[in-house]
């Protein structure tokens, strides 16, 4: 199993940045496609970005397109999620994750990391 860590959470103003990584401790890491996920209160869990081992293919929703950026250091491990031109609608509770099989089964969750985003 691959344990992962979210960290970067945090309160800005709208319009503002914050950058989140996601720590992976495991080898096996490295051959994963890793997700980005969120979840306000009330809704429904939403997929906003993934990436590949080959660190190109990427994915990133309607929603964060333009504003969100997803990265990887395979070096260190880590999974960085940029995000810039914040919305209070991105407020969430937001999940790193790991796909073993890269076909959107994303099985390896970590806690996550609190994003507010204040008018």
């Amino acid at each position: 199993p691959v344990d992962l860590v979210e960290s970067g959470g945090g309160s800005v103003q709208s319009g503002g940045s914050l950058s989140l990584s996601c720590e992976a401790s495991g080898y096996v890491y490295r051959a994963y496609c890793m997700g980005w996920f969120r979840q306000a209160p009330g809704r429904e869990r939403e997929k906003i970005a993934t990436i590949g081992a080959d660190l190109v293919s990427n994915y990133l929703s309607d929603s964060v397109k333009g504003r969100f950026s997803i990265s990887r250091d395979s070096a260190t491990n880590i999974v960085y999620l940029q995000m810039n031109s914040l919305k209070e609608e991105d407020t969430a509770r937001y999940y790193c994750a790991a796909d073993s099989t890269c076909t959107g089964n994303f099985t390896t969750w970590g806690q996550g990391t609190q994003v507010t985003v204040a008018s």
